[in-house]
């Protein structure tokens, strides 16, 4: 948990919703998919109980946020250039709802898929 003080009281900004705020930000870029499993574990369990933030770790280290994404690409797009927007993103994104600093936004693609296989 992340507490930020101000003259009035404390904020705490708990882990999940950070990584709400980063799975929804994410699903926004363009070239993206979906997101993935971090591991096979993690996938079973999903299956059992369906988590909203599958496919995001968030950690505080120090002074900062660190988030790692598993993505899922879409054929055909430039996967560097889909990973830089994904992570330009969801930067922009927590910076901007929470105020807190964005240290790492790592950015691991999982695979890639076909949407239209016309």
């Amino acid at each position: 948990m992340r507490e930020k003080s101000n003259p009035i009281g404390n904020i705490y900004i708990s882990p999940r919703a950070i990584a709400t705020i980063a799975y929804y930000s994410a699903l926004e870029t363009y070239g993206l998919v979906g997101l993935a499993a971090k591991n096979l574990a993690a996938d079973l369990a999903n299956v059992l109980v369906k988590d909203p933030n599958l496919g995001v770790d968030v950690d505080f280290k120090g002074g900062s946020v660190n988030v790692d994404l598993y993505i899922i690409v879409e054929y055909g797009t430039r996967i560097t250039s889909v990973a830089a927007s994904v992570a330009a993103s969801v930067r922009y994104q927590i910076e901007k709802a929470t105020g807190l600093p964005v240290g790492d936004v790592n950015v691991h693609v999982r695979g890639l898929r076909i949407s239209n296989p016309d």
